[in-house]
């Protein structure tokens, strides 16, 4: 590396797409800084997955004990309050747990927020520079808003869970993940629940019959869904608020979710400043996760590809930028099967080739009905079933599973997809007995 710079590798954002290389990174001796001018950690610790599922364990216990009434006596139910104030309790320590992860490494954190003034400069808020040899932007993903009159009075994923009451009717606009998970977690707390939806279709990168055996268990609980809603405005009223939609149509409403998605955070970098290509999908890099500026790279969501953004293809591309800039190897990266779940209740998760490109191009599908194996009968899950894909010789291409206990079982059968493991291979696996991960791989 080359001592004229202040740092030999300088990161933009502490989240995973960071925080996973740039510690184990400084320990190789790289001079490494971290710009971060928010939590370290990210979207993900701070205000995504962390928060999310310590909302959602209480929806679990309500389900389990739903299903197994008569043998469980007694009803449960979710205390909202309670619930994220035991979130807050678990990810309050997760910023400074991360910072002494990186300092301990050796690595700088800089707090501020840094723009581009050349390929070998950031200005850090507007008033000192800092330098380096080569720049890694891993700014990730922001919620998008949507640009309608009144979208002041609409809310993002943060302000849901960081809700102190929850009100009696709120409405979510958008059904991918966050709102669907959202969805499921607010109704089960006891809110009055409304999806609106831009097309007719929910979930759509998830195997769609599946998708929609939760819907209609998501519907029985009361959970209203308006396809092809076209909102056009949010209006303030003594009430609440008034969604407009449709054809002059209205919906009254409490607190109004906006889960549209997520863009990637490229604005007031300056990136023009140094000609990094860039667009609205974000910042394009090639196998070595290099921009078309030499000395600049960028890892995780704020990647424009085809990945899913999700928090296992930061981590992968972390550590892949880890071993690269140490001088661990030359070659390009090399993606893994990076699985995808969505938490709803029940789940559905998926790794590997798709049920719908199977069907397209002739492989081998199997189908488990799962709610009848007995290990899923124990708690009683009334919605499990499972896809399998293979080819000829009898290797395992992709899974998708819709189960309370899918995305265990998707994480056992992981290696036999990455790996490749044959038939033999696969049947020398002796998993723990009685678990999810042995019944999925005698499934397999």
């Amino acid at each position: 590396m080359v001592e004229k710079y202040d740092y030999d590798v300088l990161y933009i954002g502490a989240g995973h797409a960071t925080f996973d290389g740039a510690a184990p990174l400084a320990k190789t001796g790289v001079r490494v800084g971290v710009v971060e001018s928010g939590l370290v950690g990210g979207t993900c610790p701070n205000r995504g997955c962390n928060a999310k599922i310590t909302l959602d364990e209480p929806v679990k216990l309500t389900r389990a004990a739903e299903r197994l009434q008569g043998i469980v006596k007694g009803d449960l139910k979710i205390d909202w309050t309670k619930n994220v104030e035991h979130k807050q309790e678990i990810i309050d320590d997760l910023p400074a747990d991360l910072t002494k992860r990186l300092e301990d490494g050796g690595a700088t954190i800089i707090k501020g927020y840094a723009t581009f003034k050349d390929n070998h400069t950031l200005m850090i808020d507007g008033n000192r520079t800092v330098t380096a040899e080569k720049i890694v932007i891993a700014t990730g993903l922001r919620p998008h808003r949507l640009d309608i009159p009144g979208t002041e009075y609409a809310h993002d994923s943060e302000d849901f869970m960081n809700l102190q009451n929850l009100l009696k009717h709120i409405t979510i606009i958008g059904s991918g993940y966050i709102g669907m998970e959202f969805a499921t977690i607010a109704n089960a707390a006891g809110a009055d629940v409304t999806v609106m939806l831009h097309s007719d279709k929910i979930l759509r990168d998830f195997y769609q019959p599946y998708v929609q055996l939760v819907v209609a268990d998501l519907k029985k609980r009361g959970v209203k869904f308006i396809e092809n809603a076209r909102v056009q405005a949010f209006e303030q009223n003594q009430d609440g608020y008034q969604i407009l939609y449709g054809d002059k149509q209205t919906l009254e409403t409490e607190w109004i979710l906006d889960a549209t998605g997520r863009i990637p955070n490229v604005d007031n970098l300056g990136l023009e400043n140094v000609g990094v290509k860039h667009d609205q999908k974000g910042v394009y890099a090639n196998d070595y996760l290099q921009t078309n500026i030499e000395n600049i790279y960028a890892a995780g969501d704020v990647v424009a590809n085809d990945l899913p953004k999700v928090t296992p293809a930061a981590y992968f591309e972390s550590k892949y930028l880890m071993q690269l800039f140490s001088g661990q190897t030359i070659k390009p990266i090399e993606m893994p099967v990076i699985p995808a779940v969505v938490f709803t209740s029940p789940r559905i998760a998926k790794a590997g080739m798709s049920i719908e490109e199977a069907e397209r191009n002739g492989y081998e599908i199997s189908e488990n009905d799962l709610a009848n194996y007995w290990y899923y009968k124990v708690d009683k899950e009334p919605i499990a079933q499972s896809k399998q894909v293979h080819d000829k010789s009898g290797h395992l291409l992709g899974v998708t599973e819709i189960s309370d206990q899918a995305q265990d079982a998707v994480n056992a059968l992981l290696p036999a997809i990455e790996f490749q493991l044959d038939p033999q291979q696969i049947g020398r696996l002796t998993s723990l007995f009685p678990t999810i991960g042995y019944a999925a791989w005698h499934r397999a």
